[in-house]
């Protein structure tokens, strides 16, 4: 089996969420129980950090896999879902797991998976485990898929728990209120296991409140650590101030991820660092600001906020709820109050589009595209719904298409935004659309 037969027979044998939505959404850990024990258990042979949230639970996990690894642990990473690549998934200090290991795993497990008819999802946490389990790591950083309390990843027993906000989002699976969805993510902490609870919205502070409680887990609030003094871009980075409450002493993070959103997810690393200084784990703040000067290069995170391009200036960015929509255009709004913007916007068909469409800029120029997936909303329906929301602009049947309309009507000193789902931009030729000096 060569590495592109192991990937095809992921991608089109087993159901997958982001392809199908809600019918690969297993609601029960009866499957991963059963594949982890038939490979010895190995998610119970390292120490794990895991990180649920609405947004902001990708950033965080890179931020902490990056100052991980700076202050010298063997760092594994499992995020989800990839952007360009399967092997982005899983990753040894920011190495992507060999396409070897992935041929071989696929083979060891086909004649379990024919037996209990695993997702997609469900083989892939698996097999991150068992590759971190093999190569002996000191911590697995893990970001759940979906929720916490039924996801795949939550067979891990963490000595930190992260929840890096709570908001609407996936309710057909998750519930249709803040705190039902609240209690999936509180799911993920454990009896005894370190809490950091970062943009939580205060109507759902007692759903955390009652699990950390009755698990005994100790836990941090982020807004309880530090205020949000402000952030500004300089230098190609994200300069965040903060306000230690109980020292009342300031301090700076300087971060290579420039969307203004990462204030948050940044004193959500910091605060995490705090608590595993508390279990006993040697990390100073020298490595823990360097590591933040570097996380895509330490960890290879891609699409939040990343600029493929200067000129004209085009920036990727993986928003796709009401949530992330907000922090977007408020960021586009105060950095780039009067430039002509041309954006390219693509959905999944389950998200609830009507009040993001309502805040987006209405004298920008669209580019409507769908990715190439069945979950995909059709493009001429995002069209149509767009354009009752007083969005105009063409549809194209795909992003390529879609960025190179863009790059020819935009001028030098225009912006190119592309957002709207991981998929879309998950199938740009960023080669094609990259500047030629990166």
């Amino acid at each position: 089996m060569t590495y592109q037969e192991a990937v095809d027979y992921l991608f089109s044998q087993l159901p997958m969420f982001s392809k199908v939505g809600a019918a690969a959404y297993k609601k029960d850990l009866h499957n991963i129980r059963k594949l982890c024990d038939h490979l010895g258990n190995p998610q119970n042979k390292f120490k794990s950090i895991h990180i649920a949230g609405t947004n902001g639970k990708g950033s965080t996990s890179h931020m902490l896999s990056a100052i991980l690894q700076n202050a010298g642990f063997k760092t594994g990473l499992y995020t989800s879902p990839h952007l360009f690549d399967f092997t982005e998934r899983i990753r040894i200090d920011g190495k992507p797991i060999s396409e070897a290991f992935v041929v071989d795993f696929v083979e060891k497990i086909k004649d379990i998976a024919k037996e209990i008819s695993p997702s997609f999802f469900e083989i892939t946490v698996a097999m991150a485990f068992q590759y971190f389990a093999e190569e002996e790591i000191d911590f697995a950083v893990v970001e759940t898929g979906l929720g916490g309390r039924l996801d795949s990843t939550n067979i891990i027993h963490p000595i930190l728990c992260v929840i890096t906000s709570v908001g609407l989002d996936h309710q057909d699976l998750l519930g249709d209120t803040i705190e039902k969805i609240a209690n999936e993510k509180a799911g993920i902490i454990k009896h005894k296991s370190s809490v950091v609870l970062s943009d939580v919205p205060t109507e759902v502070l007692h759903v955390f409140s009652r699990t950390t409680k009755a698990t005994q887990s100790p836990v941090m609030y982020t807004n309880n650590f530090a205020y949000i003094l402000g952030y500004y871009t300089k230098d190609n980075l994200l300069h965040c101030d903060y306000l230690m409450k109980d020292e009342k002493q300031e301090f700076c993070v300087e971060l290579d991820l420039q969307g203004f959103y990462q204030s948050k997810n940044a004193l959500a690393a910091v605060c995490s660092i705090f608590m595993l200084r508390k279990l006993g784990y040697k990390i100073t703040n020298n490595q823990m600001y360097d590591a933040l000067k570097k996380v895509v290069p330490l960890t290879g995170l891609r699409g939040r906020w990343e600029i493929l391009r200067r000129d004209p200036l085009t920036i990727l960015d993986v928003g796709h709820n009401i949530d992330g929509f907000t922090e977007i255009v408020t960021q586009l709004n105060m950095q780039y109050p009067r430039v002509k913007k041309h954006i390219i916007l693509g959905f999944v068909k389950d998200k609830q589009i009507g009040p993001i469409l309502k805040m987006l800029p209405k004298e920008a120029v669209y580019y409507f595209t769908q990715a190439q997936i069945v979950r995909a909303l059709p493009v001429e329906e995002l069209q149509d719904f767009a354009q009752k929301h007083g969005l105009n602009g063409n549809a194209y049947t795909n992003i390529n298409e879609a960025m190179e309309a863009a790059t020819e009507n935009a001028k030098s000193e225009d912006l190119i935004f592309v957002t709207g789902s991981f998929f879309t931009i998950g199938e740009l030729d960023v080669k094609r659309f990259a500047d030629p000096k990166n």
